[in-house]
């Protein structure tokens, strides 16, 4: 029940910061957004799929989306040959309503109970003023890469690319990530976004917090997935967030303390008034 439970706050979270779903796919007029993708991965993940490196980030979310395209065109053809209106999918049907008549009857209570919690705005302040090294935002780079197999096809693509520097090099990196990179992100010229110092492992994320911008990593990176060339495309300091900025956040997290102490009596009141044997 408690990590049910878990689970279900983790998608209260998700669901109130994602908004303006986008279509990522569309299969014979039905859409996938990507909120319905990312409730996948972040229940997949048990709520750790932002902590991962950018690049399994990318992997992992197209596996996801595939995924579900192929089941889409397999409930289509389903739907065409019939398969709705068997006695053995009715049956299943049945079978599978029963058994979540309780779970879908525990969600809507537990949304009802979290609804009905409330954080005052002082305490978000208060909370916000007390904590004043929770809210800095950590120093992020926006890299590129290409993923090769050897280091001897790691130090050609960096002999290659020797002498160039600016709009040039950059221009270059990006055709070579495309047409060299084994990498998910060889198809957006090796583009990993920004990041946090950290998120990605250890060789490589301490190859590119020491470079400088506009520049290529001067000796391939290895790592288990294989040989890197990096390109580092900007940095962003370390700064302090603001209360406007963090408040929503502060808010949700303080309404799930509240929520987790309130439950905790809610189950022990609850268990005291029903009658309960165990058997062993």
């Amino acid at each position: 029940m408690r990590r049910q439970f878990g689970v279900w706050v983790l998608g209260v979270l998700l669901s109130a910061t994602i908004s303006n779903a986008a279509v990522l796919a569309t299969v014979n007029g039905d859409n996938i957004t990507s909120d319905e993708v990312n409730r996948v991965l972040m229940e997949g993940t048990q709520g750790r799929f932002d902590s991962l490196p950018a690049d399994k980030q990318n992997e992992l979310r197209q596996r996801i989306i595939e995924g579900m395209v192929a089941q889409q065109l397999v409930y289509d053809d389903a739907q065409k040959i019939g398969i709705l209106e068997s006695k053995e999918y009715k049956s299943e049907y049945q079978k599978l309503a029963e058994r979540m008549k309780m779970q879908l009857a525990a969600k809507v209570w537990e949304q009802q109970q979290f609804d009905a919690i409330k954080v005052d705005a002082k305490e978000v302040k208060a909370y916000y003023d007390a904590n004043p090294d929770e809210f800095v935002d950590k120093e992020k780079v926006h890299a590129r890469h290409i993923l090769v197999k050897t280091s001897d096809d790691a130090e050609a693509v960096i002999k290659s690319m020797k002498g160039l520097s600016g709009d040039k090099l950059k221009a270059e990196f990006i055709a070579q990530a495309k047409s060299k990179s084994t990498g998910p992100s060889a198809a957006k010229g090796g583009d990993l976004g920004y990041f946090p110092r950290g998120q990605m492992v250890p060789s490589f994320n301490d190859a590119v917090f020491a470079m400088k911008e506009g520049s290529i990593s001067s000796d391939p990176v290895q790592s288990q997935f294989g040989y890197h060339v990096i390109y580092l495309e900007d940095k962003m300091a370390a700064k302090k967030m603001s209360f406007d900025e963090v408040k929503n956040f502060i808010e949700q997290r303080l309404k799930m303390d509240k929520f987790k102490v309130y439950m905790d009596k809610k189950m022990s009141a609850l268990k005291s008034k029903a009658k309960i044997t165990y058997t062993k």
